[in-house]
C-alpha cells in the first residue's frame, strides 16, 4: 500500500520563496516525493479527477508555487484561473484570519450574517448590471450556474434554457446539461436536464440560427427562459466572439423578453482587463454570475441579478447551508479592493504584454502555432494537433512552468493578476522553449 508523503516544514526548502530564483527546480521533474505521493492519492481519491500533469504543491507566495520536492514554479495557471490576487497576499490572508478568529460559520440561509449582505451588496456595486440589484452567494461556479437556471424559470415562467457549443459551465446535473464543451462530461449521465438546446458561438451569424433554426422548428421564442452565455469560453478553449455576436445576442433577448445570463466564472473578477468580460462590448446582461477570482481561492459563488427577477421567488426557494460562508466572504471583500486598486489595470497591460510575445512566437512556429487570442491575462494558444499542445504543457512543467489545456488543442495562460513585467517576459521565454521543445515531436491532426 502506497504512504502518504510528508508535507511539513520540515520536509520543504528551509529558505524563503522570496529568497529564490523563479522558477527554481531543485530535482527531476516530478521528483520523488512527487511521484510517492502520485501512488498514494491514486489508491484513494476518485479516478473522475482530470489531473493535469503531476505537480503536488504544498505552498505559495505571489506568482510562486512550491511543491513537495521544494521545486519551485512560475505559476501561470493560478488554480485554474482562480488565484486573482497571486498566493499569500497578506491582506487576503489577514481578513481570513481576522474573520475565522470572530466567526468561521452560521448559515446565511436562516440567520442574518452582516458579512453575507455586506459581500453581496459590494458584488451588486461592481455588478454590469444598471439599476437596482440583488445578490445570493453559493460555494462555487456551478452552484450559482444552477442557482441562476431555477431564477430564470421561475422569473420567466418559461420552461426552455440555451447554451452554446463549447461552453463550459460545470459538473453538477443542470450545469452539466448546459455544458457543451467535451462529450465526456454527458457520457454514461444521461437522461439529462430536459429542454436545454445548444446554439453555435462565436460569429455574428451564428445569431441567425436562433430564428431559422429554434423559434422556427424547435421552440417558440415566448417560451425561452434564458440564454447562459460565456463572453469568452473557457474551458472550450479561450474563444473570443467576433465583435458584434453579444452585442446582436443582447439585442435578440431583449426582442423576445428573454433572459441573458453572462457566465464570468472564468472571465469575471479582473480576468481580462476589465473587471467584467461583457465590458469589452458594453453588453448588460440581466443575471451574472461569478465564483474563481472573486475571492482569492476560497469557496465562493455569487449570482447578481436585477432586483425584480430576484425578487420574483419567495422563500425557501433556493439557498445553501455553507454559501456566503463569513470566511469566504471576507475574502471576496479583501479581493474586490484589491483589484479595484490596480489589479485589473495589471491585467490589461500585461496581457497585451502576452498577447505580443505569443504572436512573434507564432511567426517562428507557423506551422505549430495556428491562434493566439484572448484578452488581459486570459490567453490561448492553439496548436497544430492536440498531442502537440499536450507535449507543450509538459514541456513547461519541465521548465518549471505552469500552464492547463483547453479545448481540443489548446494551452491557456491564465496567471494571477498580480503577475509583473519581468514575469511575464520569464513565463514568455519558457513558453517558447516548451514550443521549441514539442516543435519536433510528432503530431498527428
Amino acid at each position: 500500500m502506497a504512504q502518504s508523503v510528508s508535507s511539513t516544514p520540515a520536509d520543504r526548502s528551509r529558505r524563503a520563496i522570496s529568497d529564490r530564483p523563479l522558477p527554481d527546480l531543485v530535482t527531476e521533474i516530478p521528483g520523488p516525493k512527487a511521484r510517492a505521493h502520485v501512488a498514494f492519492d491514486e489508491e484513494w481519491t476518485s479516478p473522475s479527477l482530470p489531473r493535469a500533469y503531476p505537480i503536488v504543491p504544498v505552498r505559495g507566495q505571489g506568482m510562486a508555487i512550491e511543491d513537495i520536492d521544494g521545486n519551485l514554479f512560475l505559476d501561470f495557471a493560478a488554480g485554474i484561473a482562480v488565484n486573482s490576487t497571486g498566493h499569500g497576499d497578506p491582506r487576503i490572508v489577514g481578513a481570513i484570519k481576522e474573520q475565522a478568529a470572530d466567526l468561521i460559520h452560521y448559515s446565511a440561509s436562516d440567520f442574518y450574517l452582516p458579512i453575507y449582505a455586506e459581500t453581496a451588496r459590494e458584488i451588486a456595486r461592481i455588478a454590469p448590471i444598471s439599476g437596482k440589484l440583488r445578490t445570493y452567494l453559493g460555494n462555487s461556479g456551478a452552484e450559482v450556474v444552477e442557482a441562476a437556471m431555477k431564477l430564470a424559470r421561475h422569473a420567466t415562467g418559461r420552461p426552455y434554457l440555451v447554451a452554446f457549443l463549447g461552453a463550459f459551465h460545470g459538473r453538477t446535473y443542470g450545469a452539466v446539461t448546459l455544458t457543451a464543451s467535451k462529450a465526456k462530461y454527458h457520457a454514461g449521465f444521461d437522461p439529462l436536464l430536459p429542454g436545454v438546446f445548444h446554439a453555435p458561438f462565436g460569429r455574428v451569424e451564428d445569431l441567425r440560427w436562433f430564428d431559422e433554426v429554434l423559434f422556427a422548428r424547435l421552440v417558440p421564442a415566448n417560451e425561452v427562459a434564458a440564454v447562459f452565455v460565456e463572453p469568452i469560453q473557457g474551458e472550450g478553449g479561450y474563444l473570443v466572439p467576433e465583435d458584434g455576436f453579444l452585442e446582436g445576442l443582447r439585442e435578440l433577448c431583449s426582442k423576445h423578453g428573454i433572459l441573458l445570463v453572462a457566465d464570468e466564472i472564468q472571465s469575471g473578477a479582473g480576468r481580462t482587463g476589465k473587471m467584467w468580460a461583457v465590458e469589452h462590448w458594453g453588453v448588460e446582461p440581466d443575471i451574472l454570475v461569478t465564483a474563481k477570482g472573486i475571492a482569492s481561492g476560497m469557496p465562493l459563488g455569487a449570482m447578481v441579478a436585477r432586483a425584480e427577477l430576484m425578487e420574483s421567488w419567495s422563500i425557501g426557494a433556493h439557498g445553501s447551508t455553507y454559501g456566503g460562508n463569513p470566511v469566504a466572504c471576507a475574502a471576496a471583500l479583501a479581493t474586490i479592493a484589491l483589484l479595484e486598486g490596480g489589479l485589473v489595470d495589471n491585467a490589461a497591460a500585461r496581457g497585451d504584454q502576452a498577447l505580443a510575445g505569443l504572436a512573434e512566437l507564432r511567426r517562428e512556429h507557423p506551422g505549430i502555432v495556428h491562434d493566439v487570442r484572448g484578452k488581459g491575462l486570459m490567453i490561448g494558444v492553439e496548436f497544430d494537433a492536440p498531442e502537440r499542445a499536450e507535449a507543450v504543457q509538459w514541456e513547461a512543467f519541465q521548465r518549471g512552468l505552469l500552464v492547463l489545456e483547453c479545448g481540443a488543442k489548446t494551452v491557456r495562460m491564465c496567471p494571477p493578476l498580480i503577475v509583473s513585467e519581468a514575469e511575464m517576459a520569464t513565463a514568455l521565454r519558457i513558453f517558447g522553449e516548451a514550443v521549441a521543445a514539442a516543435a519536433g515531436q510528432p503530431a498527428s491532426s
